[in-house]
């Protein structure tokens, strides 16, 4: 890792030692980051990472994206050709358990189970998991495209498919020592489709929700909760949030469907939407999640410890803080954080906006 740069410095300087973690506990519990895992020969690099930049800026959650990116015992033939051993998994368990962050690991499940012109492992391992099989990956992809595809989903009635997905859970929280899982179940554009023997003809909402309770009731049987995305459960077309950041499927029902213990995280990049009220109204704990723009991110902070302060006491409780979301893989991410210029569109910009926002509210009179 290179020095920290000059902004990196005035960054930190925000979260001084008069900043205290129980103080910033009760201002914010939930101080993350969410990012893809490492490679293999970049862990130590990202190690490093951790502790010399977000344990000082009191970061106390970090999600990775693992997906399949590990050795599995369980089910090798679902492991990625450069996938991380147990003993990587096992340094970035050391840092975090040493720099008091909490680690959780991520698998994709529901959608993002393809991406434009590639197939993602578990489908290409278990075709007939594929909830439309006759939809064809294309050699160009392009969006619109005449079958609605973004990514593939896979079938959660199949009978066969958490018998698969289950080990490869349990072993990935194990080895993580976790006591929480992030499902993903964001974007998930396939569900209840017609041509589906299993599916067709389904309320999409219910088919949601029980797979939802599904993982939950799984994971609730060894103490770990569950975090998925919330976009799924915002209807898009009644808020304006459209299609991504909220579903047209129907399946925005599922919130009142779903267990209340389920942690949320609420996604908004170019607007600070206040879609957090919306979930903590109907009991649920909730993260808000920026990822490169740093103005609706620190109105988003702003929002998140105003409404920890101001709302009901029954309310307050369920607005639990900020997880700031990296999409570029975690060696692009860490390269951003050394470079000597910054950008002002990036998710390391974004993040230090983020944290200088909370490391001033914490030290303010």
């Amino acid at each position: 890792m290179k020095s920290l740069s000059l902004c990196c410095l005035l960054g930190l300087l925000f979260l001084s030692p008069k900043t205290h973690a129980a103080d910033l506990d009760d201002l914010m519990p939930v101080r993350g980051l969410c990012i893809a895992a490492p490679r293999p020969d970049n862990v130590d690099n990202f190690v490093a990472f951790i502790d010399q930049q977000l344990a000082p800026r009191h970061v106390n959650t970090l999600i990775l994206r693992v997906d399949y990116n590990y050795q599995f015992e369980t089910h090798p033939e679902l492991r990625d050709s450069d996938a991380l051993s147990r003993a990587d998994v096992k340094k970035l368990v050391q840092v975090c358990r040493k720099d008091g962050i909490k680690l959780i690991p991520q698998i994709n499940l529901l959608g993002h189970q393809s991406f434009r012109t590639h197939m993602g492992k578990l489908l290409s391992v278990y075709p007939e998991f594929d909830e439309t099989p006759w939809v064809k990956l294309p050699k160009e992809y392009k969006w619109p495209n005449p079958d609605k595809l973004y990514c593939k989903s896979y079938c959660p009635l199949n009978p066969k498919v958490h018998e698969v997905l289950f080990p490869v859970i349990d072993e990935l929280c194990d080895v993580f020592e976790a006591d929480a899982f992030h499902a993903g179940m964001d974007e998930v554009f396939y569900l209840g489709e017609d041509q589906c023997p299993r599916c067709g003809g389904r309320d999409r909402a219910e088919l949601f929700a029980d797979e939802v309770r599904r993982i939950h009731d799984h994971l609730k049987v060894k103490n770990r909760r569950l975090w998925i995305w919330g976009d799924r459960l915002i209807d898009g077309k009644t808020t304006g949030l459209g299609e991504w950041e909220a579903s047209y499927r129907t399946t925005a029902r599922a919130i009142d469907l779903i267990p209340k213990d389920v942690m949320i995280c609420d996604w908004h990049y170019e607007r600070p939407d206040p879609t957090a009220v919306y979930f903590a109204m109907k009991g649920f704990d909730v993260v808000t999640c920026p990822w490169r723009s740093a103005d609706p991110a620190v109105q988003q902070t702003d929002d998140m410890i105003r409404w920890r302060k101001t709302t009901s006491k029954v309310m307050q409780p369920h607005f639990q803080g900020m997880l700031q979301t990296v999409w570029e893989s975690a060696e692009t991410f860490l390269q951003e954080a050394s470079s000597a210029k910054p950008n002002p569109t990036n998710s390391w910009n974004c993040l230090q906006a983020v944290f200088n926002e909370v490391g001033k509210k914490s030290t303010a009179p």
